[in-house]
């Protein structure tokens, strides 16, 4: 009854099955929301609190930003080090790149 080959694997058809009284079931749509004016808060105490999180909400992405400089920072010191090292131990001497105007005369 069910001869498939692998090309026909992906061309199957499904048999939905009716009920046993042969009418199908309407889905149902779900009910309208609620009223929302039972969620609004009417403390005026909340104003200082939303304030006081803003601030802490702040204070605290300053210091997520300090952290990822102070990665970047790291993570190029650490390969500019590397880089160094790397040239020291091919035997080269002149490793250190020289500025221009470090060796003025005067």
């Amino acid at each position: 009854m069910n001869n498939s080959s692998s090309d026909d694997a992906d061309k199957r058809v499904v048999q939905f099955r009716r009920s046993p009284d042969g009418t199908h079931h309407s889905v149902v749509p779900p009910p309208a929301p609620a009223d929302l004016d039972r969620y609004q808060d009417t403390n005026p105490e909340t104003d200082a609190d939303y304030r006081h999180r803003m601030i802490v909400n702040l204070a605290a992405m300053g210091f997520l930003m300090l952290l990822i400089g102070g990665a970047f920072w790291l993570a190029d010191s650490i390969a500019t080090m590397r880089k160094n090292q790397d040239c020291v131990l091919t035997g080269r001497r002149t490793c250190n790149p020289i500025e221009p105007g470090a060796l003025s005369r005067p």
